[in-house]
C-alpha cells in the first residue's frame, strides 16, 4: 500500500505514523486534503523528484525535514542515496521515501505486526520515533562502511598478488562508492545540530541527549569514510605506481633486446649490400661462417657492455 497509517492510543491523544512510499499524484493529493502542508514541501515530495541536499524548514504547526542516507544497491553493487521526507507535528509523523532504505521498511512492519513494539516507538512523541528512525539508518550507514572496508581490503591484496590491472575497475568503483558516501553524508551533522538546538516546540528535553548521541554517529561515520578515502587513494597510488614499474621493466627489457641484437642488424645490412668486389670474406670458403662469428661476438660485447653497467 502507499499509504499505510499506524495509530497508537493513549490517554492525552493519538500518536500516528503515516507512512508513504513511492509517493504519486493520488498520496500528495491525499496529504493536501488532510493536513495543512505547504505546496513547496508536497511537492519535493514526489516519488520521483530527489533533493539534492539535506534541509530543514520549520513552519507553525509541524517541521519539514529532507534526510538522505546511502544504500548499497546489491544487483549492481553501487551506493545510490535514499531519500526520507518528513513531516513532524506534536502528534504525528509522516514520512515518505521510496522503499529502498530497508531499516525504515522493517521498522514500520514491525510496529503494524506487534502491538508491544507499537506501543513503545509510538508511545510518548513522534520525535521519539523520528529518532529511532534516524538511529537505525545511521547504524546501517556502519553496515556499509563495513562493506566498503572489504571492498578495500580485498583490492590490496589483490593488487599485491600482482593483478595490478584487474585492481583498475575495482579501484575506481571504490572511489565512486567513496564519494557518493560522502556526498550524501556530510550535511547531516549540521542538520542534527540544528534539530536539537533550535526546535525545542517539537523536541522535548528528554530527547536531546539522545540526538546528540546521532550528532556523534555522524562524526564518526565521517570519520572512518574519510579513513577509507584515504586509504583507497593510497592503494590507487600504489597500484599506478607498480603498473609503471612494470611498464618501465618491459620498456627495459625491449630496449636492452634491441640493442643487443644490433650487431646482427648492422652487419646483417652491411653484407647484404650488392657490391661484390672489394666486400670482405664474399669469396672466403668460409666466409658466411666468419660473418656469424663476427656477429656473435658483437652481441657478446653488446651483453657484457650492459651486464658491466649492471643495466641487466
Amino acid at each position: 500500500m502507499p499509504i499505510e497509517i499506524l495509530t497508537n492510543k493513549t490517554r492525552k491523544k493519538n500518536q500516528r505514523w503515516i507512512n508513504v512510499s513511492n509517493a504519486k499524484k493520488q498520496e500528495i493529493e491525499y496529504l493536501k486534503k488532510n493536513f495543512n502542508f505547504s505546496l513547496k514541501n508536497l511537492s519535493a515530495s514526489f516519488g520521483h523528484i530527489y533533493s539534492q541536499r539535506v534541509q530543514i524548514e520549520e513552519y507553525p504547526t509541524y517541521l519539514f525535514l529532507i534526510l538522505r542516507f546511502p544504500v548499497l544497491d546489491k544487483d549492481t553493487q553501487e551506493i545510490v542515496v535514499s531519500e526520507i521526507d518528513c513531516f513532524l507535528s506534536k502528534n504525528y509523523l509522516i514520512t515518505i521515501h521510496n522503499s529502498n532504505l530497508k531499516e525504515l521498511t522493517s521498522l514500520f512492519k514491525l510496529c503494524k505486526k506487534d502491538k508491544a513494539s507499537l506501543k513503545f516507538y509510538l508511545g510518548e512523541d513522534p520525535t521519539f520515533l523520528l529518532h529511532k528512525i534516524l538511529d537505525h539508518s545511521l547504524n546501517q550507514c556502519f553496515t556499509t562502511l563495513d562493506y566498503l572496508n572489504i571492498e578495500i581490503s580485498r583490492v590490496e591484496e589483490k593488487i599485491f598478488s600482482g593483478n595490478q590491472r584487474e585492481s583498475i575497475d575495482d579501484i575506481l568503483i571504490i572511489k565512486h562508492n567513496i564519494i557518493n558516501f560522502r556526498r550524501t553524508m556530510q550535511s547531516h551533522r549540521n542538520l542534527l545540530k540544528k534539530l536539537s538546538n533550535n526546535h525545542n516546540k517539537y523536541i522535548k528535553k528528554k530527547h536531546i541527549a539522545d540526538y546528540h548521541n546521532l550528532i556523534q554517529y555522524t562524526i564518526d561515520i565521517w570519520n572512518i569514510v574519510e579513513n577509507q578515502k584515504e586509504m583507497v587513494e593510497a592503494l590507487e597510488y600504489t597500484n599506478d605506481s607498480m603498473l609503471s614499474y612494470r611498464m618501465g621493466d618491459i620498456m627495459k627489457t625491449l630496449t636492452i633486446f634491441s640493442v643487443i641484437v644490433f650487431p646482427l642488424t648492422l652487419f646483417a645490412a652491411i653484407f647484404g649490400m650488392n657490391t661484390m668486389d672489394g666486400m670482405p670474406f664474399v669469396k672466403t670458403a668460409n666466409g658466411f661462417w666468419a660473418v656469424i662469428i663476427i656477429m656473435a661476438l658483437g652481441i657478446l660485447s653488446m651483453f657484457g657492455f650492459f651486464k658491466k653497467k649492471r643495466w641487466i
